[in-house]
């Protein structure tokens, strides 16, 4: 006999019990054979213990980090809550937001125009504009605000007149031009113009070629292709790094404080410099920082979700959507709108 004869040797009794002990009998008066009804059906959530202790974990280290900050009488929040609203300690950020502002737009348009230069079928063009690139991102933020500060030492007398030629229009003195806070303007913008050309240019070569071939056979120009059709495209992928270069560039500015502008930072330091309070102002200065940043952190979150609309199919949650959906049920809402 062949396989399947073999198979089937049992008798009709013992083949008909097996298949009552593998298949469920049907509760209530289902027939035998039908599906089973969803509502019968109970689905038991999947367990995950790690996850629990991974959260204890993180609860008891934070509370402990907690209690360690407000209990301990050295961070001196008394003096913290004294100077966080001090006139120097307020012009200070008012100086750095205005450095982190000039900065940024010298270098979201210098970095643009840099960007279009890389791009350039001339080969003069585009290497001029890697040159560029390559110097300031080659050297330190504190080398070149140091060297801005100094720059009296190498060219005492600035001139505007013809170039190759005797003829000057105007002269000035170097040190009465380039103050520390033109120094630190020039150092930070003219580096970030290096960082912001590499973003661009990132940007427009996520764009599609056909859109400019589409373009140009409609007649449109380089500069109105690029203005009017590449850079709207190409803000979906610029605006995420140009704001965390933003943030960036905010912190950034600490560092002025080496040529001795009164930013944030150098305000905290010329107040602890006399009462010998270092913590509690660094944990003032650093609480307006988070402030800043927290600010400008949100206002990106509200670009991308602006210029990345069309290109995802559910838009994500903002954070109060977020909050309202976990603080409230599923069925409260549910029976609230009924």
């Amino acid at each position: 006999m062949g396989r399947r004869g073999r198979r089937d040797r049992r008798p009709g009794h013992q083949r008909s019990a097996v298949l009552s002990q593998s298949v469920p009998e049907p509760a209530g008066n289902v027939p035998a054979g039908a599906p089973v009804p969803p509502d019968e059906i109970k689905a038991v959530p999947l367990r995950h213990p790690g996850r629990w202790i991974a959260a204890a974990i993180v609860v008891v280290v934070a509370a402990t980090i907690i209690r360690s900050v407000v209990t301990n009488e050295r961070f001196g929040w008394s003096i913290v809550g004294d100077y966080l609203f001090s006139s120097r300690i307020l012009d200070g950020l008012v100086l750095t937001i205005e450095l982190t502002v000039i900065a940024m737009v010298i270098g979201i348009v210098l970095g643009t125009l840099l960007a279009v230069m890389r791009l350039s079928a001339n080969p003069l063009v585009s290497g001029g504009a890697y040159v560029y690139v390559w110097l300031f991102r080659g050297t330190p933020v504190l080398v070149q605000l140091l060297f801005w500060n100094f720059i009296a030492a190498v060219y005492p007398t600035i001139s505007i007149g013809i170039p190759f030629t005797s003829v000057e229009f105007y002269d000035f003195s170097a040190n009465s031009v380039i103050t520390p806070f033109v120094a630190a303007m020039l150092g930070l913008g003219l580096n970030q113009a290096a960082y912001q050309a590499e973003i661009v240019r990132a940007g427009i070569l996520s764009v599609d070629e056909g859109q400019s071939e589409a373009a140009q056979a409609l007649g449109m120009t380089r500069m109105q292709t690029m203005r009017r059709i590449v850079l709207p495209q190409a803000m979906r992928v610029i605006i995420p790094p140009t704001g965390n270069e933003t943030i960036s560039m905010l912190k950034t500015t600490s560092l002025v404080s080496v040529i001795a502008v009164k930013d944030l930072l150098y305000a905290g330091q010329l107040i602890y410099a006399v009462n010998y309070q270092q913590i509690p102002l660094l944990i003032t200065v650093s609480i307006w920082y988070l402030a800043v940043t927290t600010v400008l952190s949100i206002g990106q979150y509200f670009l991308e979700r602006r210029y990345g609309r069309g290109f995802r199919r559910n838009e994500p949650e903002t954070w109060w959507q977020r909050a309202w959906r976990y603080a409230i049920p599923r069925h409260a809402k549910a029976g609230g709108t009924s």
